[in-house]
């Protein structure tokens, strides 16, 4: 596979997951978590997003949870999905516009980021696709047993924010609080969410950028057990 181009064809042997459903709320989004999912996780600058953007997410947000909560009843599907919509509308397209003042596009601050990234890939967890935009990244992750979602999370934007905020001479927060997280259902999900990481950049009008990648890039080196031979690349 070309790095940024989309993922044409895969044959992808994916157990899905059976452990609880856990649910927990954040001050803008619902989490979803399950031992041995896949996730699709989104973290952005502290400075990317207008606050009037934010609240206007949380505000769509809440009357879609509240009208679950009134009735006594989780969030449905068409529910969920709508939230991922509203998420794709009013904060994606600010991020991918390139607001706030870009440190990841600084080469050395989005090394920075991708080794972290890169760092346990195969240790603490499976690294099926990752991008740094310069705003914000993206990555498609399985944690391993032993290893929480929100831990990984934490540990990624902890460690590359001290060492960002050394590297450019500055303090005070530099993520935002809150990522994003989709809890991945199943194949088909998982190749369109590994199509919008490894596409974002091309999405975003960016030429020649380095910072994405995907288990496919090395998969016709050393083949994973749960791809297919013949997959496209």
């Amino acid at each position: 596979m070309l790095r940024g181009q989309p993922v044409r064809r895969l044959f992808i042997k994916l157990p899905m997951p059976s452990g609880t459903l856990k649910i927990r709320y954040g001050a803008y989004l619902p989490h979803w978590t399950k031992e041995g999912a896949i996730y699709a996780v989104n973290f952005r600058l502290a400075d990317s997003l207008p606050q009037h953007v934010l609240e206007s997410w949380k505000f769509e947000r809440d009357n879609i949870i509240r009208t679950a909560h009134r009735v006594g009843r989780s969030l449905s599907s068409t529910e969920t999905a709508e939230l991922r919509r509203l998420f794709s509308k009013k904060v994606e397209a600010y991020l991918d516009a390139g607001t706030g003042k870009c440190w990841l596009q600084n080469d050395d601050i989005a090394e920075i980021v991708a080794g972290a990234l890169r760092h346990f890939d195969g240790a603490r967890y499976r690294l099926w696709a990752w991008c740094v935009m310069p705003n914000h990244a993206h990555v498609v992750a399985q944690p391993f047993a032993g290893y929480e979602l929100p831990k990984i999370v934490h540990s990624w934007k902890s460690f590359t924010s001290n060492r960002a905020n050394r590297k450019l001479g500055r303090q005070g927060e530099f993520w935002q609080p809150e990522p994003y997280d989709h809890l991945i259902r199943d194949e088909d999900d998982l190749v369109r969410q590994i199509d919008y990481v490894v596409t974002n950049p091309q999405r975003a009008g960016l030429t020649n950028w380095k910072w994405v990648g995907s288990v496919f890039d090395t998969v016709a080196r050393d083949r994973d057990p749960r791809i297919c031979p013949g997959a496209g690349l």
